[in-house]
């Protein structure tokens, strides 16, 4: 069997360089494929290729040019300027082409193009990871700058770079006349010289743009040797738009949210809310306002992952889709004026439509490019401007006025928003959804997403008191342990007293002592991995000792100044209390991991193909054609299709059947050769000759070899994996936790809200077993919980926890991160609870956790012995159990 080609090799690269998705990467398969089916060095037969192609790809109907010219429809969010980076690498590596010329609609998409394609510094450069485009990069020439020569020159001087040409369509027209016009240095015109290059490949940046357009024709003139379109709508636009029918790949919306490349789409209404009973003029100002609380309630959730992530920071910015250039212009001065939240917005909305111009204009669109990072906008409003090339992660809420139901639910719409921010999702509902208010059509969107064909499945949320997103003004508060805050006096708030109480004496610490405090923290924390003891290794005076050496030396600077106000004896002090403090206020949580005990062999067992009746295929017309030539017929098929000709016709099964991850060839060519002999076997028994069937088991080996891999899977067998824990540290230092919190709205633990669906948005105080002062909940239940074993009727109860994000490495369903409700160490055990209501127990999500909670606990148990030897369990309550009955006993029945 023939080893991979060099191609093959090559395109592995790039995919593996540029870290192309699975569908970016079935792209490039596919260009390569037909990549190889083109005479790169002879005149193109643009009817004869489209036969070849459509044996393979039905969908492609026709060129739909002069040339051939073969459309990419990816879904909006997954990387389409990428992939024309992908392209261009790969046919730039293999030899293939080092001419490019680059298309672009309008003015945005050429000015984000030409910064892609050239400037390294850019975080969406293309062609990084490429190395030889790292050594020489590509010679750019655009619509600005072509009259230079840069890429003619870098042609006749050097002859190895890759010249990329960015236009702009309407920019080729207005200067039409001079990039047709004679050049002495050419001894032509640009536009003659771009036409007779050999290798030209044309790449169309959202190809719908230009398909009505007149304009676009002349580009076309150019006759490139190959034609990329790529687009997210694979339809013309206009009145009467029609279908591509030129689309060898689709790769549609529905799939992107599927595999998690896009923001999950939801719908907002207000709760009870009826539009018809609304003016049109009031029903926008309602839907504007439940806009902004919603925007004000993501710009606290994702502040809130941010800190929790250590992620870099997103700031949220609201679209409002207005009706025309006159209405733009009334919200905007309606969002700044103080009827609208007291003038809070004055400054932070950019206006963006067609009819502006001038400074106004690029004002307008210097806010536009700002908008990922320089926190100036809240909201954008615009009419008509803001279409495809527009390409930012931060937008997350879309109020669409006077819009019917059709147009919100179009790609273009939602489009705009479903880029991700960290370029995957994070697993946080907020961070990963773009939400569409839509008060006066939230029924229908909801009736229309529902209906068979629907590119999107709808979440639904409601705005208002009662609702999913409540009004309240909300931010995002820090909450140190109480001995963090007590040693280095950063407290959350004014400490909170109820009325009649007497305020504890407290004395802040000086700046030296908060020095310390944090010094002494930071190097706890790095001895987490490293104290076989655990936090009993606190307590311990050498231990205490050299973490007060590391102090000093990492303070050597400010020591003079200190030592002035503290001696020495009181640095070794302030320590030794920490650490005290830290140890007995800590539940030691072990971090484990779990690792395969022994190597995993894998294999497939022995079978016979069934259903071999039902392959048919048939040599194409030309592929016969080919064969029939007279000199070197066999070769000059295998090169034209392919590469190198295969020794045997069961190879150019076998070749593709090494693809699948599954299939090692060293270990299975035995049982390969038989099952592609059963291929090859059929093809005999219906083909008139060896020709024919080596033709079609290199025109449809891809597809015979799926056939055979469909029924190795159900033959898939591999020794059953054995797992060890391994502990890598027996505790993590509590670090300050992250709550988005309403500041009016707090209680004590033991007093219930009102109503009880208000909990999640209440700050509870007043604990006493908590390392914490503060905390959330997410249900009543959950604080009953927390307030029985906080109370003195379960003295077992030594402290309890809710674990902030980070705090346990509990992982189900394919790495997700499990946070339990609570961890709570008994005299003589620890436990992890979770609480839930009734109707949750069964819930398939609810028992995967559970799962990985008890497998969890059962690892930890392991290393019992090795730490205070207390053992774990796992206990899942339902909201029934947790009453005021409930005891450490009840708890433990229910444990596992």
């Amino acid at each position: 069997m023939a080893d991979l080609t060099r191609d093959d090799r090559l395109r592995r690269q790039v995919a593996q360089r540029l870290s192309l998705r699975k569908p970016q990467e079935e792209a490039l398969r596919i260009l390569a494929d037909v990549a190889g089916r083109l005479d790169w060095d002879a005149a193109a037969d643009p009817a004869a290729l489209l036969s070849e192609i459509r044996a393979t790809y039905p969908s492609v109907e026709s060129f739909e040019r002069a040339f051939p010219s073969l459309a990419f429809a990816l879904a909006t969010g997954v990387g389409k300027t990428r992939l024309m980076g992908a392209f261009i690498a790969w046919l730039y590596l293999t030899g293939r082409s080092k001419n490019f010329f680059v298309l672009a609609p309008n003015t945005t998409i050429y000015d984000k193009l030409v910064t892609d394609f050239s400037r390294q510094s850019s975080p969406k450069y293309v062609f990084r990871g490429i190395a030889e485009f790292a050594q020489t990069p590509p010679i750019i020439v655009t619509g600005d700058t072509w009259e230079e020569g840069r890429g003619i020159r870098g042609s006749d001087l050097f002859g190895g770079e890759a010249i990329i040409n960015i236009f702009n369509v309407d920019k080729i027209n207005k200067e039409k006349g001079r990039i047709r016009s004679f050049r002495e240095t050419l001894g032509e015109s640009y536009f003659d010289y771009l036409s007779r290059l050999p290798d030209l490949v044309m790449l169309m940046d959202e190809a719908h743009r230009y398909r009505a357009k007149a304009a676009a024709n002349a580009v076309f003139e150019l006759n490139p040797r190959l034609g990329l379109e790529l687009t997210a709508t694979p339809k013309t636009v206009g009145a009467s738009p029609k279908d591509f029918k030129n689309v060898i790949y689709s790769y549609g919306l529905g799939e992107a949210m599927a595999d998690g490349y896009v923001k999950e789409p939801a719908v907002a209404t207000r709760a009870d809310f009826r539009p018809d009973g609304v003016a049109a003029d009031e029903l926008e100002r309602i839907m504007l306002a439940d806009g902004v609380t919603y925007h004000e309630h993501v710009k606290v959730e994702l502040d809130l992952y941010a800190r929790q992530s250590g992620r870099p920071k997103v700031h949220p910015f609201m679209l409002v889709v207005a009706r025309d250039t006159a209405h733009a212009g009334a919200i905007r001065a309606y969002l700044e004026s103080e009827d609208f939240h007291g003038g809070a917005y004055r400054g932070r909305v950019a206006e963006v439509h067609s009819n502006q111009t001038g400074e106004e204009s690029n004002e307008a669109m210097a806010r536009l490019v700002g908008l990922e990072h320089d926190a100036q906008t809240d909201i954008v409003v615009h009419v008509n401007k803001l279409k495809e090339g527009w390409d930012v992660t931060n937008l997350y809420t879309i109020v669409p006025l006077r819009a019917s139901a059709s147009e919100i639910l179009t790609e273009q719409t939602l489009g705009r928003g479903l880029r991700l921010p960290y370029g995957t999702r994070t697993g946080v509902e907020a961070v990963d959804t773009l939400t569409v208010i839509a008060h006066d059509r939230f029924d229908e969107v909801i009736r229309r997403a529902r209906e068979p064909g629907s590119i999107v499945k709808l979440k639904e949320i409601t705005i208002g008191e009662g609702g999913d997103v409540t009004p309240d003004a909300r931010e995002v508060m820090t909450v140190p342990t109480v001995v963090e805050a007590m040693f280095t006096g950063r407290v959350p708030m004014a400490t909170v007293v109820r009325e009649g109480d007497e305020p504890a004496p407290y004395t802040p610490p000086s700046p030296e002592q908060v020095a310390i405090a944090d010094a002494t923290l930071a190097f706890i924390r790095e001895r987490e991995r490293s104290l076989p003891g655990g936090l009993a290794d606190l307590k311990k005076p050498e231990v205490q000792a050299a973490i007060a050496a590391d102090v000093r030396r990492a303070t050597a600077a400010a020591q003079g100044s200190f030592d002035a106000v503290m001696q020495p004896p009181a640095v070794e002090a302030l320590v030794a209390e920490i650490a005290v403090g830290i140890a007995a206020n800590t539940i030691e949580i072990p971090e484990i991991v779990v690792l395969p005990s022994r190597e995993v062999n894998f294999w497939f067992d022995d079978f016979d193909l069934e259903g071999l009746d039902g392959i048919r295929f048939r040599p194409s017309s030309d592929t016969i054609l080919i064969r029939n030539l007279r000199d070197d017929s066999q070769r000059e098929l295998a090169r034209e299709r392919a590469g190198p000709r295969e020794r045997r016709p069961e190879d150019y099964i076998i070749r593709h059947l090494i693809d699948y991850p599954e299939v090692d060839y060293d270990s299975h060519a035995d049982r390969l050769y038989k099952w592609a002999g059963q291929v090859i076997a059929r093809l005999r028994g219906y083909l008139a000759t060896e020709e024919e069937v080596e033709a079609v088991a290199l025109e449809h080996g891809r597809a015979l070899a799926r056939f055979v891999f469909e029924q190795m899977r159900r033959h898939y067998r591999e020794t059953p994996v054995e797992y060890r824990a391994k502990r890598v540290r027996s505790f993590k230092t509590l670090k300050p936790q992250q709550l988005g919190v309403t500041l009016d709205k707090r209680l004590p633990l033991t007093e219930a809200a009102n109503p009880l669906s208000a909990t999640p948005g209440i700050l509870f105080f007043g604990s006493q077993k908590s390392p914490y002062q503060f905390h959330k909940f997410d249900s009543d239940p959950e604080r009953r919980f927390a307030a029985l074993i906080d109370s003195d009727k379960m003295p077992a109860v030594i402290r309890w926890l809710r674990p902030a994000a980070g705090q346990f490495d509990i992982e189900y369903d394919r790495g997700r991160r499990y946070e339990p409700d609570f961890v709570v160490e008994c005299i003589d055990r620890k436990l992890i609870v979770e609480v839930k209501a009734e109707r949750d127990l069964a819930d398939p999500v609810v028992q995967e956790k559970a799962r990985a909670a008890r497998a969890w606990v059962t690892n930890a148990n392991t290393f019992a012995a090795e730490g205070d030897g207390k053992l774990w369990s796992y206990a899942l309550l339902s909201e029934r159990d947790v009453t005021e009955s409930l005891t450490m006993a009840g708890v433990m029945a229910k444990a596992t």
